[in-house]
């Protein structure tokens, strides 16, 4: 009788424990960025805060630095739940959301303080509502800065500096059609790719942000950097359908508020970040070239007259330039 109790008390506690156990999640999440890069920290913010409501019941791990591969290739991953989370620039998925390409347009915000007005209001809420019908729920919008060119040999000092250089742009139709606009010739390739390209005349130049440029290392190879700052395109935050409905109500609540609350923690270490990269490159001699914005500005209307079709996104676009 005695063995009997005792073995019934065992199962019970083994039971417990796994039932404990079957509660604990941990969300693996993506980003190409090395450590310490704001993003990846954000993200890695975001867990300490889930961690800390579900007391440690939900972790999020961050697979930096590609590890789980390049961000079109994650994209899908995460659609069909291999990845767990991603974070990724809005342009990979301008094919996927359409609502996304509206963001990305070139020179579409007047300022960051317009695209965070933006991207923190209603339309916001739009745009990552339109994320769940393709099997992803948008979580937040990061900031990835004001992008402008780099050049290997010849400076861009001008618009008509860019007619057939061959530049890398992202796996986007949008920037695609952007750069031939400018006159160049888009070479699209993945991030990780881009380095060599530079190196080795693959491409005579590329676009990117003040800390990719230098934590990228591009600044090395590509020693001119013209400030045209053609785009204000945001990093979207996204969370898989698959792992989200395995979450309860309460968990989502947690997860998506955690979110929210992370991206105040990303613009403080971007602005920081910001400032140190631009003085890295600065101090290593490289040439900071400015231009007049409006030139390359009004070469961009065949942009918008191709993405911008649909009553639907031409309103869209009439609410983002409305914000004030």
């Amino acid at each position: 009788m005695k063995l009997a109790k005792t073995l019934c008390a065992a199962l019970g506690f083994a039971l417990a424990a796994g039932t404990l156990h079957a509660q604990e999640i941990t969300l693996r999440s993506a980003d190409i960025h090395p450590d310490g890069y704001p993003t990846v920290e954000a993200v890695k913010y975001m867990g300490e805060l889930v961690s800390e409501r579900t007391k440690g019941r939900i972790k999020i791990e961050v697979m930096n630095n590609a590890t789980l591969g390049n961000e079109k290739d994650t994209i899908e991953q995460t659609r069909f739940g291999v990845i767990d989370m991603n974070r990724v620039n809005a342009a990979p998925f301008n094919n996927l959301v359409p609502e996304t390409t509206v963001l990305g347009l070139p020179f579409i915000f007047r300022s960051t303080e317009h695209m965070h007005k933006t991207v923190d209001g209603p339309i916001g809420e739009q745009v990552l509502a339109a994320f769940e019908p393709h099997g992803l729920i948008g979580l937040a919008f990061y900031d990835s800065g004001a992008r402008s060119f780099y050049s290997t040999k010849k400076p861009i000092e001008k618009l008509e500096d860019l007619k057939g250089m061959k530049i890398r742009v992202q796996q986007s139709d949008l920037w695609i059609a952007m750069m031939e606009a400018f006159g160049a010739n888009p070479t699209p390739m993945p991030m990780g790719e881009v380095y060599s390209s530079l190196e080795t005349g693959v491409v005579d130049g590329a676009e990117n942000n003040w800390p990719s440029y230098e934590s990228a290392r591009h600044f090395e190879v590509a020693k001119n950097y013209t400030l045209t700052e053609h785009s204000l395109n945001p990093e979207i935050l996204v969370i898989s359908k698959i792992a989200w409905d395995k979450l309860t109500p309460e968990d989502q609540t947690v997860v998506r508020q955690a979110a929210k609350d992370s991206v105040g923690k990303m613009r403080e270490l971007w602005a920081a970040r910001e400032k140190v990269s631009e003085e890295k490159v600065r101090a290593a001699g490289n040439t900071i070239i400015k231009v007049n914005k409006e030139e390359f500005s009004a070469a961009m209307k065949p942009v918008y007259d191709r993405f911008v079709t649909d009553p639907k996104m031409k309103a869209l676009l009439e609410q983002v330039q409305a914000v004030q």
